[in-house]
């Protein structure tokens, strides 16, 4: 099937199944406990894969992190948010014991190749996003989302079109109960270049068929998250999505390669 083009070079120069490794690959069993770190983010890229997920927080200095919790807590043996900590404080914080929290600087420059979804966890990291992105010419290198409709609004009016922005959950509302594309995509203002949504959530189904068909038709990808079961891999690619997420990064690879739609490199080990 012929992926709908949405005038970004992000989301058009694929052509198959955008293989994304969320968080590097959060859930792959050498990497348990190492999300969104360097060791996880290389691992991906030694697999093949080009479209790596992350998230953002900012320091209270200013400084971008690659980062899911507002806390350390979760996955650091130390506690603190990160909005109230300086960079250098958090540079010296290690995740199970030897892993670093990386800058989105270190990972444009570590993989100079790649191209990054990115999720929007805080207000502060709007600006300070769009602002790296601006001093890096960078917007055909990430496609930006957030659950926060306000702060993806701001992003989207200071990057002025710019970069690919997902559908905050408002929006992705508005997608599922418009009877077409085309007043979907007019009662969203034409920003979404794409719908990222959960294959199911509270016993519906989300990324329904009659939903990717009308994002298909208006011109718009539809990318689900976190998909780890090759099962459900294989039924969202009969169904015709643009992109997958996974935690899995070895199994969304296997199923991709067999049915000849990876779109990263091939040489690597499965």
């Amino acid at each position: 099937m012929q992926r709908p083009i949405t005038g970004h070079p992000y989301l058009d120069d694929a052509r198959g199944v955008l293989a994304f490794a969320h968080r590097g690959g959060a859930t792959h069993p050498e990497l348990v406990g190492l999300e969104n770190t360097m060791r996880a983010f290389r691992h991906a890229v030694a697999l093949g894969y080009r479209y790596l997920e992350t998230d953002v927080h900012t320091t209270s200095d200013g400084v971008l992190l690659a980062f899911h919790d507002a806390r350390l807590d979760r996955v650091a043996a130390q506690s603190g948010a990160i909005a109230e900590m300086l960079a250098t404080d958090v540079a010296a914080v290690r995740l199970a014991g030897t892993e670093a929290i990386p800058t989105l600087a270190e990972l444009f420059d570590a993989f100079p190749e790649a191209r990054f979804n990115i999720d929007l966890k805080s207000a502060a990291s709007v600006d300070a996003l769009a602002r790296f992105l601006a001093e890096r010419d960078a917007y055909d290198r990430v496609m930006v989302g957030s659950f926060s409709a306000a702060s993806l609004r701001r992003f989207r009016r200071l990057t002025g079109g710019r970069v690919a922005t997902s559908a905050h959950p408002g929006e992705v509302a508005v997608w599922l109960l418009a009877p077409t594309g085309a007043i979907a995509d007019r009662l969203t203002r034409r920003r979404v270049s794409a719908l990222q949504i959960p294959y199911r959530q509270r016993g519906l189904t989300v990324a329904s068929k009659w939903l990717i068909r009308k994002a298909h038709r208006a011109g718009k990808h539809v990318h689900v998250w976190t998909i780890d079961d090759p099962r459900e891999m294989n039924a969202l690619i009969d169904a015709g999505v643009d992109g997958l997420m996974t935690d899995r990064t070895d199994i969304l690879k296997a199923v991709l390669v067999a049915r000849g739609l990876w779109e990263g490199r091939r040489h690597e080990g499965i």
